[in-house]
């Protein structure tokens, strides 16, 4: 792993126990889920810590819940498929995240990458996730308020980018910030949405189609 977590800072009655994330990990493996490096990394993030104290009794089930501003926490499924293309990638030192909610997915790509580059639009949730990433120690993430919609060519290129709102089309802006062999994840369309792959070769792009997923839209602008 890339850093140690902080996970007693969090606190959380009974959720800190490796044996409530290792159930966990044993679904992931039963969906089909088989990098060992992400099933660690899944089996080390405490989820219940990324949400409302409220809602931390469902924090290991396989559902999408509510993080404020409109905004959620991906299922555990969808954070360690994206997380599993991300590592077929011919590197891994350098991510740039778009999203980044309340750190969930940043946290689990800190474990696995030398640096994550994270855009998050909304300032409410950037300060929250960024005091939060703080405390569990992870300094290998580069949060940024902005505009992550085209992407954020001050650290490019990337060996990987994932997406985690979906956007209405192709964001082809993005793809001059893949390296060679890098990749490039990311959930497309409107109500029928579809998680895709697009890798990027020395002759051109491969774009590769996946699965039915169900993400937050991709918006443009800061607030």
């Amino acid at each position: 792993m890339a850093i140690r977590l902080n996970i007693a800072a969090l606190g959380g009655t009974g959720m800190t126990s490796a044996r409530t994330r290792a159930r966990l990990v044993e679904r992931l493996k039963t969906q089909g889920i088989t990098h060992a490096g992400v099933l660690a990394a899944m089996a080390e993030v405490p989820r219940h810590g990324f949400m409302d104290e409220a809602l931390a009794h469902k924090a290991y089930d396989d559902v999408s819940l509510p993080i404020g501003f409109g905004q959620t926490i991906s299922q555990p499924y969808i954070v360690a498929r994206m997380t599993e293309l991300a590592m077929g990638a011919a590197r891994h030192e350098k991510v740039l995240e778009i999203g980044t909610g309340c750190g969930y997915q940043t946290t689990v790509l800190a474990l696995l990458f030398k640096t994550v580059y994270s855009v998050e639009r909304i300032g409410g949730l950037y300060k929250a996730t960024r005091d939060r990433l703080s405390v569990l120690g992870v300094h290998n993430a580069r949060l940024r308020h902005a505009d992550g919609s085209k992407g954020l060519a001050e650290a490019a290129p990337y060996d990987v980018i994932i997406i985690t709102a979906a956007a209405p089309i192709l964001p082809e802006d993005m793809l001059p910030q893949l390296q060679v062999g890098g990749r490039l994840i990311y959930p497309v369309g409107e109500t029928d949405q579809e998680l895709r792959q697009i890798e990027r070769t020395a002759e051109g792009f491969i774009e590769t189609r996946l699965e039915k997923v169900n993400f937050v839209p991709l918006l443009p602008g800061v607030v």
